[in-house]
């Protein structure tokens, strides 16, 4: 299976010489294409699930952060979901490029690639359209060896939020691209009011973000065992800093789903994500939602959130035989079930 994106980098075969970098692909077989072209790549990303779907690549560096002394004659950007996010990656670019690399970057139409001359132009770089093709377009640009980008930190933040009956500062950290990047979204925000039942045990913060839910319950409970996972690198790396920011201990892991290794949970907590890239895909949730039982003890609970219109109610009943609406509010619904055992 290939995306539309990676279809037109195949599609752009030619442009693809020397020693390449992919950033930021898709979890698809495009690496088999590419070994089956004889194509001399590697792969930079943040996503365990490409990590894993480019794991033959001749060098994969999965982290929040390219660390590489290589240089590359070729680079292949696929356009992240932010424009904060890009200028980000562009930064960690400027080690592995030389003044002959050729930079492209490709793009879903309806994902902001688009207004990319507009941007580069801000950035002072240059964008230049080359293909347009399965709704998606393919660009080349220039100046970003003349002009490398300064590379960014964390975003250092704060927030009030109501956990359980009480109120409770936070300051956190957060790199571009993670969800919700220097905020706290309408959604966690519903769901930390009612999690006052997460007292004591280990206790999951499934796709952690920047790890704010987590911390903040770790903050009012200290005797709570903390764990914190997300796919992205971006994100565990912001939970890490938040933690250590406010001096708060917790275990944080980067991985695609609940994995085999972690312990039984007296509770897991969560606002789950319902797309991949920019499409819709309830998948993750549905997955996540079924595999829970497997990772909570006996009298263990699951509190998620989640928009209204969606089945997760369902999910539920079928999972665990029971579940709680404990709270609907702007569009969003707080469910709880418990796992009998």
């Amino acid at each position: 299976m290939l995306f539309p994106q990676s279809q037109l980098v195949l599609r752009n075969r030619n442009d693809l010489q020397g020693k390449v970098l992919l950033v930021e692909p898709m979890a698809d077989d495009l690496a088999q294409e590419l070994q089956a072209a004889a194509v001399d790549f590697s792969v930079y990303c943040t996503d365990a699930a490409v990590a894993k779907a480019f794991g033959r690549a001749r060098t994969c560096f999965f982290s929040a952060r390219l660390d590489c002394q290589e240089q590359f004659d070729t680079v292949v950007l696929f356009y992240p979901k932010s424009k904060e996010q890009l200028a980000f990656t562009l930064a960690e670019l400027a080690p592995v490029i030389h003044a002959d690399t050729l930079v492209y970057l490709v793009g879903d139409n309806k994902g902001g690639i688009k207004s990319l001359v507009a941007h580069a132009e801000k950035l002072g770089l240059h964008a230049h359209k080359l293909d347009n093709a399965k709704h998606c377009l393919w660009f080349v640009l220039n100046g970003l060896f003349d002009k490398p980008l300064p590379k960014q930190d964390f975003g250092r933040f704060s927030l009030t939020a109501q956990v359980g009956s009480n109120n409770q500062q936070l300051q956190f950290c957060s790199l571009p691209g993670v969800f919700n990047h220097g905020k706290l979204d309408a959604g966690t925000a519903l769901l930390l009011k009612h999690l006052g039942h997460v007292q004591a045990g280990k206790v999951l913060d499934f796709a952690c973000g920047a790890g704010i839910i987590g911390a903040l319950l770790k903050q009012q409970q200290p005797s709570i065992e903390l764990y914190a996972t997300d796919i992205c690198a971006l994100a565990v790396a912001s939970a890490q800093a938040t933690l250590q920011l406010n001096q708060l201990q917790g275990n944080t892991l980067c991985q695609d789903g609940l994995s085999a290794g972690l312990p039984k949970f007296q509770h897991i907590v969560s606002n789950p994500p319902f797309h991949t890239g920019l499409k819709t895909d309830l998948s993750v949730a549905e997955l996540f939602i079924s595999q829970c039982k497997q990772h909570l003890a006996t009298g263990g609970t699951l509190t998620l959130v989640a928009n209204a219109h969606l089945p997760y109610a369902q999910w539920l009943q079928t999972a665990f035989g029971n579940v709680k609406e404990l709270a609907r509010q702007q569009g969003f619904v707080v469910y709880y079930s418990k796992f009998a055992g």
